[in-house]
């Protein structure tokens, strides 16, 4: 099959060394920006004998003449010319599209059969035992348990929304936290009103024997935490109702309260407990790695809230850190309680690097390159930059504002959306390009210099909206 790529002069080097020892050709149009390559363009350098045609992704005339006139299929490539090379090797595996750029086409293909995939690692997957049709354990994924701090001092619909958000998430399973001060009636509500909200299962986290029945009693399917206080009067009841529990140190060490729940018949997950950071984590780590060489068969509760709730750094590679360690470590349960806003978005990155360490696991090799990823600001491979050496005039900020005589509007984000309001109108949306243009096709933007910087704004807008950050209209971001 012969294969031409059409590109212009700045990223003519790009394209030959992404294409480097594949075999296509390579056309350099007369232009410098590959982008605004056109079908006249194209008719006039008349390339002939080829099978594919593939133009910049970017793109977005009509090729259909040029594709009567050359004889040959027309179809767009990559957005970048770096990713050319691994278009070209992946064409035979999905059908290019006149519209939609190769990557994208690509991209989709690859995350929709790692999908599949894990879904089908899941439906063959053995447990340890299972929660409303949940894995625990066993060969099953690590599932991610998402703890409600307080739950009993939200009121009905605080509570169900939270657990909505939750579920949104990607979280498996649903844990109350109950405070020390809570009585038996406010955990069952709790436990009713979550069992009403979600069919996800529901587990009560207290260590006191009254609320975990309470809890029980309600209709809860797991229990945090068994420890020797409570054992003798929660255990029987436990295991009596066939429902599991996690089991840590207290009143007793870690191996003495599994071996008298254990003795009991009760379902055990282990928590070993991971500390802090600089807290005894490293220490606790190789807690867990002693008990899975002593219990291969048990399920492991893992802790990763401990973690990045008490770290000052982006949770995302944390948490993708954390998992792929559970995952070497035998975890069967991931928990977090998005407790404080720097954690607010680990339910979500949870469930991505559980699904990420499933499939690297499955693949025998480290979790890159798998169709799904936690990349958020970093990028996977960089794409070349302006490569214009100039000369540039450096920019000066010497420019005096004045105020648009159509006037003024304040930006905010809430529920999901980018809101704008000023002399009569209020807008929403998630896009800052939509927002900007509904602006100047109603008049509502009369000066370049406000255009410009309702474009900056709305722009920084809608990254935090992308990022799950706070956005304050002026602040530099």
């Amino acid at each position: 099959m012969r294969i031409l790529a059409v590109t212009g002069r700045l990223a003519e080097e790009d394209v030959r060394r992404s294409l480097a020892g594949i075999g296509a050709d390579v056309l350099v149009l007369d232009l410098d920006v590959a982008a605004f390559v056109t079908p006249k363009m194209l008719i006039e350098a008349r390339p002939k004998g080829f099978d594919l045609i593939l133009i910049p992704g970017a793109v977005t005339a009509d090729f259909s003449r040029a594709e009567e006139e050359l004889g040959s299929k027309i179809r767009l490539g990559p957005k970048h010319a770096v990713d050319l090379g691994q278009v070209v090797e992946h064409m035979d595996e999905v059908e290019l599209s006149k519209t939609v750029p190769a990557c994208v086409l690509m991209a989709e293909r690859i995350a929709s059969e790692a999908k599949a995939l894990i879904d089908r690692l899941e439906s063959s997957a053995g447990s340890a035992f299972s929660l409303r049709g949940v894995k625990i354990g066993g060969s099953s994924r690590m599932k991610v348990l998402a703890e409600i701090v307080d739950a009993t001092r939200l009121d009905e619909l605080s509570l169900s929304s939270r657990i909505e958000y939750y579920e949104s998430q990607g979280a498996d399973m649903i844990d109350l936290g109950i405070p020390l001060d809570a009585g038996a009636g406010e955990v069952a509500r709790a436990v009713e009103i979550a069992r009403g909200a979600t069919s996800l299962p529901v587990s009560v986290d207290t260590t006191s024997s009254e609320l975990i029945l309470a809890g029980v009693e309600a209709g809860a399917e797991m229990v945090l935490s068994l420890e020797g206080r409570n054992l003798p009067v929660a255990g029987p009841v436990l295991a009596r109702a066939g429902i599991p529990a996690v089991v840590i140190s207290g009143h007793g060490t870690l191996e003495e309260n599994l071996a008298s729940a254990l003795s009991m018949g009760i379902e055990v997950i282990a928590d070993p407990v991971l500390d802090p950071p600089l807290q005894g984590m490293a220490s606790s780590l190789l807690s867990f790695e002693w008990f899975r060489k002593a219990y291969s068969d048990m399920p492991l509760f893992f802790g990763a809230g401990n973690v990045t709730e008490l770290l000052d750094a982006d949770s995302t590679g944390a948490n993708a850190l954390l998992a792929a360690i559970g995952a070497e470590l035998g975890a069967s349960i991931l928990f977090t309680p998005e407790y404080s806003d720097k954690a607010r978005g680990s339910v979500r990155e949870l469930r991505i690097a559980s699904e990420m360490m499933a499939l690297a696991q499955a693949r025998k090799s480290p979790p890159k390159d798998l169709g799904l990823d936690l990349l958020m600001v970093k990028e996977k491979r960089r794409r070349p930059s302006c490569r214009d050496p100039g000369p540039y005039e450096v920019a000066t900020p010497t420019y005096s504002w004045e105020k648009d005589p159509a006037g003024s509007f304040v930006i905010g984000i809430a529920d999901g959306q980018i809101r704008i309001r000023g002399r009569g109108l209020a807008l929403a949306g998630k896009s800052a390009r939509d927002l900007l243009n509904t602006l100047i096709d109603r008049g509502s933007v009369t000066r370049l210099d406000h255009a410009g910087y309702l474009g900056r704004e709305l722009a920084k807008a809608e990254i935090a909206l992308q990022q799950g950050r706070s956005y304050c209209q002026d602040d530099r971001f």
